[in-house]
């Protein structure tokens, strides 16, 4: 594989490479949109075919909510990011703003469209060809390592070939990255753009596939310049119709949401499906297909009625698919609507002509004329491109004549919707989410926000005040670092440098001299609020290459030159996980502040109240320990439906234990912060407050056991333990404390004070099994040791480490230091135990067994997922095999500033 990457890259050049690439992404794109329409088509024919064996009445409503919460289903679980029409989606990623595009996308959306409109939802499937060519030039670009600008590229080339895959036309493609996606439009943007959508569009035709307006080479289509004052209403009445439209898709989404709230996107949609079918059903037989109905409108000879029964008919199937959030576009239904209005425009003209009720005879060319002028105008209306209108329509024509009807119709309905409701649909939906995204200067939105906190390494290597020169001059020399923060009991006073050292005056040069001799005191600070330009106006004015961050007398972080530039390049790419989908930023509703008096914090989630003052008790033990506060953290969990800062919530329960948390923390005299968020994803919402409120140790409860396969510590506890950048500590209480904890509830019921008394009489854990290993875990575990002790009445200490059986002269160095430094500092009756075994689980739940262990604490294991999953997961195991109280620590996980 080497060999043909470099013979590759000396036979292609970059341009050469963009071709084939754009080529790649055409031929995806239209093998996506043609079998999407072909599976889409195949459906609709079945769906209607059964209503010739079963009534309509029937069949049209059940096969609609059958499929419509199917769709509605596959959607929510797999990829919420493929609801709606798919392109405000496209159009937030090429503004910079991070919404996943991938192969998971595409695949979900392709079959939750296809289910939504085959089963009978008027929505198109333009929008979502835009989406999944977008999304598969979007995987093309991860799996190539392309650079963020190429493979924004990409994405606009791929929304370009889908959109002329579905409709034949490239030109209108084209058009449409220009005028609606992009406004920054390099020379290779442009070039892949054009070859993509060409590819794609001669591809859709080479298969067979069929825009959407019918052959017109056997009409007439003629019109004359006295029908211009006509076609200009019929501009206008686009503009008016395309007004309402917006209008009402909104109020519709908005109905949805308070009508459905708290429903899965399932139920939403199955609902559309069947009012769909009801509306359906009541149509003439030759209405229930989609294509059917285009055909129809262009070049059927009907009556004005029946043009309008189907402009209300389709409206109001319309509204009611897309405020179910459904997978599907709005591009297909605005040119229907536009052919029912242009039809009816004409038909209504010729009945009232022929009724006798107009004085004059009008000159009407011919109905398709204004069927496909409303097209040109209602679309315009709707998405306010009238360009892309005009190209659109006249490129699945090829009729050069309608080239003036097309651009009186956009043009004139473009003016008025403007003057109604400003902005098209899709920047409406953007702002509904948040999303604003300002045309000018969108390379500068890259930046747009950044403040410290998003820039900062939290982990930070300092030194302390009264440390001599000689042991900074080591701490230089293992570390990698050219400056470390100076702190006197966790207050920041100063900062030390490479270049304070050389700069030492030789008399200093005592290597006993401590570093409050020689330190720079005058330390430029920022807070972790400040933005990117104050803090490159510091560095630039003082000339300092590292600026601490500090949060009141806290010091929360560390800012250096390179840790912009990561930054700034992690926001250009707007990495975001590809591998399942994005939970929504949880939401705060509720949150008590203490006093800051600590030198750190540590966050302990709470959810179940029969266990919560037991966890509460020994965090509190672990905080006043290190003087640290504690910050108690509610999550309310809430379907991927549902938007966390538009969802009501029941906070009762949740505030009553913040409460009792708060009335034990002034018993314990330790400032203790609530809050209570509303969240998709607890796990996620753990990792966002230990970023918010600079967290310098996570204590959860843990039940023992895995709950999700493949995972090694299950869901929330397995993300916390492997992606939480400060140290975890997870408690799993045993059958003693279980039991305590539960008495502890009853009494806090009574009287906050007697459930503190009655844990302290009731909890005693004396004995504990310390199993060691030279990982670096486990000398964090030990530094926790005295705080948990705290329960112990006469504590005891068994220390043990594993060794091989084959190994008849082992190193019991390691275990006896440890055993001397316990004795030593702790004061405690420790027993060093060597233990000879393969069954390491076993071994040590038989000891504990045997010593009538109350407690035992292990250090997180560092392995590997797969090395993991064949030796076995040994904290886990021991958890479940023991009734012990087991505590596992991980320590924080290593970061360079």
């Amino acid at each position: 594989m080497s060999w043909f990457a470099r013979q590759g890259d000396r036979v292609l050049r970059p341009k050469q490479i963009a071709i084939f690439e754009a080529c790649a992404i055409g031929l995806i794109s239209a093998l996506a949109a043609v079998s999407l329409k072909q599976s889409v088509l195949w459906l609709e024919g079945w769906r209607v075919g059964l209503t010739g064996i079963y009534p309509a009445w029937l069949v049209l409503p059940l096969v609609g909510i059958v499929g419509g919460g199917l769709s509605g289903l596959l959607v929510e679980r797999f990829a919420p990011e493929a609801t709606g029409s798919g392109i405000p989606q496209v159009k937030a990623a090429l503004g910079y703003v991070p919404i996943a595009l991938d192969l998971r996308v595409a695949v979900v959306k392709w079959l939750g469209t296809c289910l939504s409109l085959g089963t009978g939802l008027v929505l198109g499937r333009q929008g979502p060809t835009v989406q999944i060519g977008a999304a598969l030039a979007a995987q093309l670009s991860y799996w190539t390592n392309t650079s963020p600008t190429y493979q924004r590229q990409l994405i606009a080339a791929g929304a370009a070939a889908g959109l002329a895959a579905s409709f034949n036309a490239p030109l209108a493609g084209v058009i449409f990255v220009i005028e609606e996606l992009l406004q920054d439009l390099p020379d290779l943007t442009l070039g892949t753009a054009i070859i993509a959508a060409v590819v794609g569009g001669v591809v859709s035709l080479g298969l067979g596939g069929r825009g959407m307006i019918p052959d017109l080479n056997n009409l007439q289509i003629q019109f004359s310049v006295a029908e211009i004052p006509l076609l200009m209403v019929v501009g206008m009445l686009g503009g008016l119709v395309g007004a309402i439209c917006n209008r009402s898709l909104l109020a519709s989404l908005q109905f949805y949401h308070d009508r459905f709230h708290g429903r899965s996107l399932a139920v939403k949609i199955a609902v559309a499906g069947g009012v769909t079918g009801i509306i359906t059903s009541l149509l003439p037989d030759a209405l229930q297909g989609s294509r059917d109905l285009k055909d129809f409108l262009v070049i059927g000879d009907i009556q004005w009625q029946t043009a309008a029964w189907i402009l209300v008919s389709q409206f109001l199937m319309c509204l009611v698919a897309f405020g179910s959030t459904a997978p599907g576009g709005l591009l297909s239904p605005s040119l229907v609507l536009g052919a029912a209005l242009g039809n009816l425009v004409a038909t209504g003209i010729q009945s009232g002509y022929h009724s006798d009720l107009l004085p004059f005879n009008p000159i009407l060319s011919s109905p398709t004329v204004y069927a496909l002028t409303g097209m040109s105008a209602v679309f315009s209306a709707i998405t306010r491109r009238p360009i892309m209108a005009i190209a659109l329509v006249w490129e699945m024509t090829a009729q050069f004549d309608l080239i003036l009807p097309l651009m009186i119709g956009s043009v004139v309905a473009y003016l008025v919707a403007e003057q109604l409701f400003p902005d098209s649909i899709y920047q409406h939906l953007l702002t509904r989410k948040g999303i604003n995204i300002e045309r000018p200067n969108l390379a500068d939105r890259r930046w747009e926000g950044l403040i410290a906190a998003d820039i900062m390494q939290r982990r930070v290597e300092t030194l302390a005040s009264q440390m001599p020169i000689e042991e900074a001059i080591q701490a230089f020399a293992r570390s990698h670092h050219r400056g470390f923060p100076i702190l006197d009991e966790g207050i920041l006073v100063g900062i030390l440098t490479q270049s304070d050292l050389a700069a030492l005056p030789s008399q200093l040069w005592d290597l006993n001299t401590p570093l409050s001799k020689i330190m720079t005191k005058r330390v430029i600070t920022v807070t972790p609020q400040d933005t990117l330009t104050s803090i490159l106006h510091l560095l630039d004015r003082h000339q300092v290459s590292r600026l601490p961050v500090i949060e009141g007398r806290r010091l929360v972080g560390i800012i250096t030159r390179a840790d912009i530039i990561r930054c700034e390049a992690e926001r250009v790419s707007s990495k975001i996980s590809l591998l399942k989908p994005q939970p929504n930023p949880s939401y705060l509703v509720y949150q008590t502040r203490s006093p800051a008096t600590g030198k750190g914090r540590l966050l302990v989630p709470l959810s179940n109240p029969h266990t919560a003052d037991l966890l509460l008790r020994l965090a509190a033990e672990i905080a006043r320990e290190n003087d640290y506060e504690l910050e108690c953290l509610c999550a309310i969990v809430i379907p991927h439906a549902s938007s966390p800062t538009e969802t009501a919530v029941d906070i009762r329960s949740s505030r009553q234990l913040l409460e009792r948390a708060t009335a034990q923390g002034k018993i314990w005299d330790i400032p203790v912060h609530t809050q209570i968020r509303v969240a998709h994803d607890p796990a996620s919402t753990i990792l966002e407050t230990i970023k918010e409120r600079h967290i310098d140790l996570l204590c959860m409860g843990w039940q023992g056991k895995t709950s999700t396969p493949g995972r090694m510590l299950g869901n929330t506890v397995d993300t916390a333990i492997r992606q939480a950048p400060c140290p975890v500590v997870l408690i799993k209480l045993g059958k003693k404390l279980q039991n305590v904890s539960q008495l502890s509830a009853k009494n806090e019921l009574l009287n906050p004070q007697s459930a503190v008394e009655a844990m302290l009489r009731l909890t005693n854990l004396n004995r504990w099994l310390v199993p060691i290993s030279g990982g670096p875990n486990m000398p964090y575990a030990l530094k926790l040791l005295p705080a948990l002790i705290s329960f112990s009445r006469d504590p005891e200490i068994y220390l043990c480490q594993f060794f091989d059986p084959t190994n008849s002269q082992p190193d019991l160095d390691n275990l006896t230091i440890t055993a001397d430094f316990v004795r030593q500092y702790l004061s405690i009756p420790t027993t060093i135990r060597p233990l000879y075994s393969d069954a390491i689980a076993a071994t040590a739940i038989d000891l504990a067994t045997e010593k009538k262990c109350d407690a035992i604490i292990l250090g997180a294991s560092r392995e590997g997922l797969l090395q993991q999953t064949i030796q076995g997961n040994i904290p886990e195991a021991i958890a479940q095999g023991s009734d012990c109280t087991v505590i596992v620590v991980r320590a924080a996980t290593s970061e360079s500033n």
